[in-house]
């Protein structure tokens, strides 16, 4: 009995093994085994049922290695194939190379001087793309260049349509340098608007625009009025160039295509380089007008008293007038008087009239002197200036010591130009009074010897 219990406990520990390891086989029985008869059926069964489940399973395994074995096989024979394919491509390409020489090298060789004609052609259009950039009449035939840079830029034999627009548009340059045209461009005015107005174009040298001079800049390709405008005469010219409709007029050319015009309308003007002297120069400019004033004032003024002088001397009356007058006055009044008292008499009569005779004289000479000192004295505080910024920024911008070199400069001949006609003002002034003296010297001389011969 114990021996059929122990049978019975190690098939049910089987069983509940088998149950575990088959859930779905005994999913399916519902109802509880009655027996153990019945318990080792449902067990066998369920065995019976996993034992075919697990060979299904192996089958469809097997078939799906199977399956993958034949498309490893299959991708192994594709990439033999693609390796394949590209052994013959490298070789085709080894074959191509070599047969690309070849044909350059019979293309060299047929070429012969052709060879070099299309270089020099390449070479050409380089330099007219250059120099329709720069020119002053791509502005009456914008975009011209744009054809030349392509044949200019090309690794390729050029094509004939190239060569001839090369031509054409060094054919039309060519024609265009002789010729005064009229033509509508777009100009950009001083306030920074464009508009299109009507171009005068003198060859490739100067361009007008409603009577003004203009610039072509090649970085915009555009035509842009100038900031100031060249002295009045060049202004004049171009206005009347630019209002001709036919006929000759006489025109402002610069040959150096906008350089000298540059040059010209950067010049400064009077005010401008009086304005460089600084504050000496304007104290120069002060004496001179001062010293000018003073020397026509006198000048004049011993023109009137020499004319009184030479109409005395022609009358026996005097006139107080004149200093001649003045003398002989003194002399009518003194008449009676020995030799010696009344050449005393007369003596004191001349150094009387000499401070109204000599007056301002002294100021115009010291001016004259003072005027190329000042000069000097603004060059020595330009230079000094100069070489502040020297000592500042170098010598590597010109521009920063040109204000202390025009300083100098701009004094020194204010100094010059102040000081020579004040000179030449006083030598006339001075030869005035001299020539006064003298007469009055000279007539109190003749009175004295009248007088010492009737006594």
């Amino acid at each position: 009995m114990n021996r059929f219990t122990k049978t019975l406990t190690a098939a049910a520990v089987i069983a509940a093994g088998l149950a575990s390891t088959a859930p779905l086989t005994f999913a399916q029985e519902s109802a509880p085994a009655q027996s153990l008869q019945e318990l080792l059926g449902r067990v066998q069964q369920g065995r019976t049922t996993d034992n075919r489940a697990n060979e299904n399973r192996i089958s469809e395994f097997q078939q799906q290695k199977a399956n993958q074995q034949r498309l490893l096989n299959e991708a192994k024979a594709a990439v033999v194939r693609e390796e394949n394919l590209s052994e013959q491509l490298e070789a085709s390409f080894q074959e191509n190379e070599i047969r690309l020489a070849e044909l350059e090298a019979v293309l060299e060789e047929r070429l012969g001087a052709f060879g070099e004609l299309f270089g020099v052609v390449r070479q050409v259009a380089g330099d007219t793309r250059g120099q329709l950039r720069q020119s002053l009449i791509s502005s009456q035939y914008p975009g011209r260049e744009d054809a030349i840079d392509q044949l200019a830029q090309s690794t390729e034999l050029p094509q004939m349509e190239q060569l001839i627009t090369l031509w054409s548009t060094l054919t039309q340059e060519a024609i265009a340098q002789g010729q005064v045209v009229r033509y509508q461009a777009p100009v950009v005015t001083v306030d920074g608007n464009e508009e299109v107005d009507t171009v005068v174009r003198i060859g490739p040298f100067t361009a007008l625009s409603d009577g003004k001079f203009v610039d072509y800049l090649p970085e915009t390709q555009r035509l842009t009025e100038l900031a100031r405008q060249p002295g009045a005469m060049f202004v004049n010219a171009g206005e009347d160039t630019y209002n001709a409709q036919s006929g000759v007029v006489t025109a402002a050319v610069d040959p150096s295509r906008g350089a000298l015009l540059g040059l010209l309308v950067q010049t400064p003007s009077l005010q401008e380089r009086i304005d460089q002297g600084g504050l000496v120069g304007y104290v120069i400019i002060t004496l001179l007008v001062l010293g000018v004033a003073l020397a026509l004032v006198r000048i004049v003024s011993l023109s009137l008293t020499g004319a009184k002088v030479s109409a005395q001397k022609k009358s026996s009356s005097a006139n107080t007038n004149n200093p001649l007058g003045r003398i002989m006055q003194t002399y009518e009044q003194n008449r009676g008087m020995d030799v010696e008292n009344l050449q005393l008499k007369l003596d004191d009569a001349i150094l009387k009239e000499l401070p109204s005779l000599e007056r301002g004289l002294s100021t115009i000479k010291v001016l004259a002197a003072i005027s190329p000192m000042l000069g000097l004295l603004g060059t020595v505080t330009g230079m000094i200036e100069t070489f502040q910024a020297i000592t500042l920024f170098g010598t590597g911008d010109p521009k920063m010591m040109a204000g202390g070199i025009s300083q100098a400069l701009i004094t020194t001949v204010l100094g010059l130009v102040a000081a020579i006609p004040l000179i030449l003002l006083h030598s006339i002034a001075s030869g005035r009074s001299k020539a006064v003296i003298e007469v009055l010297e000279e007539q109190s001389a003749g009175i004295i010897a009248s007088h010492a011969e009737r006594s």
